[in-house]
C-alpha cells in the first residue's frame, strides 16, 4: 500500500501537470481566504470526439440548466457576503469564493478539483515544485455522492477540507477513505432506516425499489433493504438506472414498474435521474402508484407537476427561510428563462428582480429552503473554523489576524465546529456527519389543484428507539385518497389460522392455514399455533381455547332418561310379581316352584334393575364403588337363586325314584347356605378389590378431543373382569345344569324356563363383552346398564312370566293334578 507521503507526491505531480485549458468560475469573487464551491449547474456534460491529433477544446456544459443548483450556489453567495458585512464572525477579514458548474459529471469534477488545488489563477506550474500560495482552504459540493468521492480522494491527499451540502451516501462516513470529508446533510444510513420505518408503520410488506445506477443510489438503496429486511418487508423488485443510460433501459425499468403488483414503490433516485424516469411513466397510464421518495428528489418543487405522483410521501431536509440574493452573473439563466438574448452592455441585475419572481421555478421558490440550507450551513461551518484559527477574543474582542497561514489546522478546527445559525444547531460527530433530523413530507393538492409540499411528521434519529418517529397531521395518499393503501403479497392471516410460506417465494408471500384441531392461534399473521390446554378446546373460529365440554350419561340425556325408565319398570314388575306370588304364595304353582327361592330371587332381581340407576349421573367417589359391587353382588345372588332353583328341581325328580333319600341332602337349609355361600365369594371379591384398588372417578381426555368424558376408571381391572368372571362361571354351572333338567316329565318343569333364561344370560354378558370394550365415552355406560337390564328382563320374563299369567289367566292349570301330571299336552 502507498503511504500518505507518496500520494501527496503523486496527486502533487499530476495537478502540476495538468495541462489544457482551464474552467471558467460561474462565480468568483476575491478575499483572504477564499472557498471553493462545485455544483451541477448544468444536466450534461459535452461530449466530444477526441482525435488525438489536435488539442481537446475546453469541457462545456449542455442541456438546461438546473435551477435549484443554481439557487445552491447563490446561496452560497449570499453566506460569504454575510459574513463577510458580519462584525462577530472573521471581522476585518475578506471572505472570497470560486464556484465552478461540474455539469452533472465526474470528469468535469475532478478536473474543478485538480484547478482548485492548483491556484486561484488559472496557471498551470510545469516545474516538480508546486506553489500553494493560491490554494482554497476549503471547498463546497459536490451535490452528487459519485462526483463527492471522486473529489475527496483527491482533496484528502492534500489535507483539504470538503463540506458537501448534499452527497448523502453512507460510504463518505468512512474516515479511513475520506477523512477530509465533512457533511451538512445527514448520511442515507439514516434516511433508509427513517423510510424502512415509514413502511412498516403503514403495514406495506410488498413494495417495489427503484435506484439511481450510483453511489448514492446503490448505496442508499442497499442500506434501505438492509433495514427493510429487518422490518419484514420484502421487495417484489428492484431495479437501477442512470440518466446516461440508452432509452431502452429507462423504457424497461418503467415497465417493470406498470406490471408490477407491488402498489408502493420507494425510489432511492437522484434528481436528474427521476426527471428522466417520470417523463416515461407519464408518456404511458399506469396503475396508481404510492410513490415514497428519498431526500434527492421528494422535495423537489418540479417533479410536482407530474400528477400522478400526487401523494408522494417521503424523507426531507429541514425548511429554513434565506432571503438569497441576485447577481448579475446569470446571463444564461435570465436568457432560458425568458427565451431571449441579452446584449453584452445590458445591466441584467437591473430588471432582473422585477421580472424573476414571476416564474415559477425552483430558483424562486423560497418556501422550501431545504438542501439551500445546508449549503448556508457548510459555509457558516467554514468560516467559524476558520475564525477559530485565526482570530483571538479579548475582553469580548475577537481579533483575526488575515496572514495565518491555514493547513492542516482547518481540518482540525472543523471536526470541533458547534455553533447555532438561524435555529439551527451545526456540529459534526467522529464521521464528519450532523445530527439526521428530517421532515416527512407529503405531496397534497390544494383547494386551487396544485400540489404542494406539506410536512405531516418528523423523524429525529437523536430520540431514543421507538420515539424517533412521529406524524401530526393527516396524509393524503394516491389518487387524493385518505385511506392508506395496501401493498401486501399475501393478506394478512387472520387469528385462527397460521401462515404456511409460498413455494419459491419471499416470506412475505404466503397462504393462511386454518390451525390444526386442538391449536389456536390468537394473532394476526402467526406463524405457529398452540395446542390448547388438554382440559380446553379450541372454538370454531380456533383463535381462543375454551373448555371442553363435559360428557356423562346423565338422567337429562334421552338416552339416560329411556335407561333409567325401564330400570325402574323392571324394578316395579318385579316388586308386582312379588306381590301376585305373595297373594296366592299358597297356591299349587307358587308352591310347587320353591317359594323361598322364588321370593328371594325376585328381591334380588329388584336390586339387579335398581343398581343399573348407580351407573347414571356424575361419577362420584362412592358411586363408583358402588354400581360395580352393587351390580356383582345383586347378580351372584341372582344367579345363585336360579342355581338354587335349578337344583331343587334336579333333586325332586330324582326325589321321585324308588329309594331315593336325596332330598334330604338338599332340603331349604341346604339350599340357603348355597346361595349364601356363593354370594359370599362375590362380597370376598368385591371387599378386596375396593381394599386394594377400588373404582374411581376420573375425566377421560383421550376417547374423544373435543370433549371431556366422566367415567370410573376401573381401579383394578383384574378386580372387575374377576366379578364378571365370577357371575359368568356360575351362569355358565346354572346353563349346564338347567339343559340336564330340562326334559324331565312333568307339566311344569322349570328347568327349561331356566334354561331359556340362563341362554339369554349368558348371551347377553358374552356379547357384552366386545361391546364395552369397543363403546367410546358414555356408551360404554350406558352398554353395561343394557346388559344388566337385558339379563334381568330375561330371568323374570322366563321364569315369572309364565307363572303369572297362569296365575292370572289360566287358573284352571293352577291345580296340583295339573302340574304334576307327567304327560304334558
Amino acid at each position: 500500500m502507498p503511504t500518505e507521503a507518496q500520494d501527496r507526491s503523486v496527486a502533487s505531480s499530476v495537478k502540476c501537470k495538468l495541462q489544457g485549458s482551464t474552467r471558467i468560475p460561474a462565480f468568483s469573487m476575491d478575499g483572504d481566504y477564499v472557498i471553493g464551491g462545485v455544483f451541477s449547474i448544468h444536466y450534461y456534460m459535452q461530449t466530444v470526439n477526441h482525435d488525438y491529433t489536435t488539442m481537446p477544446e475546453p469541457v462545456r456544459c449542455s442541456g438546461s440548466i438546473n435551477t435549484r443548483e443554481l439557487r445552491f450556489s447563490r446561496a452560497m453567495v449570499f453566506a460569504i457576503e454575510e459574513i463577510n458585512n458580519s462584525t462577530e464572525l472573521l471581522p476585518g477579514i475578506r471572505l472570497g469564493y470560486q464556484i465552478y458548474d461540474s455539469c452533472s459529471s465526474v470528469p468535469v469534477a475532478v478536473h474543478v478539483a485538480f484547478q482548485l488545488l492548483n491556484s486561484l489563477n488559472p496557471v498551470f506550474y510545469k516545474g516538480g515544485n508546486c506553489s500553494l500560495s493560491g490554494m482554497v482552504m476549503t471547498i463546497v459540493g459536490e451535490s452528487g455522492s459519485t462526483p463527492s468521492i471522486s473529489m475527496s480522494r483527491i482533496l484528502g491527499s492534500f489535507n483539504i477540507p470538503q463540506v458537501s451540502h448534499y452527497a448523502t451516501c453512507a460510504c463518505l462516513s468512512d474516515k479511513q477513505q475520506y477523512p477530509n470529508f465533512f457533511r451538512t446533510i445527514p448520511s442515507d444510513r439514516f434516511q433508509a432506516e427513517a423510510l424502512a420505518k415509514l413502511v412498516k408503520h403503514f403495514g406495506w410488506t410488498w413494495i417495489g425499489a427503484v435506484r439511481s445506477d450510483s453511489d448514492y443510489g446503490n448505496s442508499g438503496m442497499a442500506s434501505f433493504l438492509e433495514a427493510a429486511q429487518k422490518e419484514g418487508i420484502c421487495v417484489e423488485y428492484s431495479v437501477s438506472f442512470y440518466r446516461t443510460h440508452p432509452h431502452s433501459r429507462i423504457q424497461e425499468v418503467a415497465s417493470v414498474i406498470r406490471r408490477s403488483t407491488a402498489v408502493v414503490i420507494v425510489a432511492f433516485v437522484a434528481s436528474g435521474d427521476m426527471k428522466i424516469l417520470l417523463e416515461e411513466l407519464s408518456r404511458e397510464p399506469s396503475p396508481p402508484r404510492q410513490w415514497i421518495g428519498s431526500e434527492s428528489w421528494i422535495t423537489d418543487s418540479e417533479f410536482r407537476r407530474f400528477n400522478f405522483c400526487a401523494g408522494a410521501i417521503g424523507f426531507g431536509i429541514q425548511k429554513s427561510v434565506i432571503p438569497v440574493a441576485t447577481s448579475p452573473m446569470l446571463t444564461e439563466f435570465w436568457e432560458e428563462s425568458f427565451n431571449c438574448k441579452m446584449k453584452k452592455s445590458e445591466k441584467i441585475f437591473l430588471i432582473f428582480s422585477n421580472y424573476i419572481q414571476n416564474l415559477q421555478i425552483p430558483y424562486t421558490d423560497t418556501s422550501q429552503l431545504r438542501i439551500t440550507n445546508m449549503v448556508y450551513k457548510a459555509v457558516y461551518a467554514i468560516a467559524h473554523a476558520i475564525h477559530n484559527t485565526v482570530c483571538q477574543s479579548t475582553n469580548g474582542i475577537a481579533k483575526c489576524d488575515k496572514l495565518t497561514k491555514l493547513e492542516s489546522k482547518q481540518v482540525t478546527e472543523l471536526k470541533k465546529v458547534n455553533f447555532s445559525r438561524n435555529g439551527y444547531d451545526v456540529s459534526f460527530n467522529a464521521n464528519g456527519d450532523p445530527v439526521a433530523i428530517y421532515e416527512l413530507v407529503n405531496w397534497q393538492k390544494s383547494e386551487i389543484g396544485k400540489t404542494e409540499l406539506v410536512t405531516v411528521g418528523l423523524y429525529d434519529a437523536s430520540l431514543p428507539m421507538g420515539q424517533e418517529f412521529q406524524i401530526n397531521r393527516s396524509i393524503t395518499w394516491m389518487e387524493d385518497g385518505t385511506q392508506v393503501p395496501v401493498s401486501v403479497c399475501s393478506a394478512s392471516c387472520p387469528p385462527g389460522t397460521r401462515k404456511v410460506l409460498q413455494k419459491g417465494k419471499p416470506i412475505c408471500c404466503y397462504d393462511c392455514i386454518l390451525c390444526p384441531e386442538g391449536e389456536t392461534s390468537n394473532t394476526t399473521d402467526s406463524a405457529d399455533c398452540l395446542p390448547c390446554h388438554k382440559e380446553f378446546w379450541p372454538n370454531a373460529k380456533r383463535d381462543t381455547c375454551i373448555p371442553k365440554p363435559v360428557e356423562f350419561l346423565s338422567f337429562q340425556d334421552i338416552l339416560g332418561i329411556i335407561l333409567a325408565t325401564l330400570s325402574v319398570l323392571g324394578a316395579c314388575l318385579a316388586i308386582t310379581t312379588v306381590a301376585i306370588f305373595f297373594h296366592h304364595r299358597t297356591s299349587p304353582i307358587v308352591r310347587a316352584n320353591n317359594s323361598e327361592l322364588s321370593f328371594l330371587l325376585l328381591i334380588s332381581l329388584t336390586l339387579c334393575f335398581l343398581c343399573s340407576l348407580t351407573f347414571i349421573g356424575a361419577p362420584s367417589e362412592w358411586s363408583c364403588m358402588l354400581r360395580h359391587t352393587a351390580f356383582g353382588i345383586t347378580f351372584v345372588l341372582c344367579i345363585s337363586c336360579v342355581l338354587g332353583k335349578t337344583i331343587v328341581v334336579l333333586m325332586a325328580f330324582k326325589a321321585t325314584l324308588p329309594g331315593s333319600n336325596v332330598m334330604k341332602w338338599f332340603g331349604p337349609p341346604q339350599q340357603r347356605m348355597t346361595v349364601v355361600s356363593f354370594t359370599f365369594i362375590q362380597v370376598l371379591i368385591c371387599t378386596i378389590w375396593l381394599v386394594l384398588n377400588p373404582p374411581f372417578p376420573i375425566k377421560n381426555l383421550t376417547t374423544y378431543k373435543e370433549k371431556i368424558i366422566l367415567e370410573c376408571d376401573l381401579g383394578s381391572a383384574v378386580g372387575f373382569w374377576a366379578v364378571l368372571g365370577y357371575i359368568g362361571l356360575l351362569a355358565a354351572f346354572c346353563f349346564v345344569l338347567a339343559v340336564l333338567a330340562r326334559k324331565l316329565p312333568d307339566n311344569f318343569n322349570e328347568a327349561k324356563f331356566i334354561t331359556v333364561s340362563m341362554l339369554i344370560f349368558c348371551t347377553v354378558w358374552i356379547t357384552f363383552i366386545p361391546a364395552y370394550v369397543s363403546s367410546p365415552g358414555k356408551f360404554t355406560v350406558a352398554v353395561e346398564i343394557f346388559a344388566i337390564l337385558a339379563s334381568s328382563f330375561g330371568l323374570i320374563m322366563c321364569i315369572f312370566a309364565p307363572k303369572c299369567f297362569i296365575i292370572l289367566f289360566n287358573p284352571e292349570k293352577n291345580t296340583k293334578k295339573y302340574l304334576m301330571n307327567k304327560n304334558p299336552t
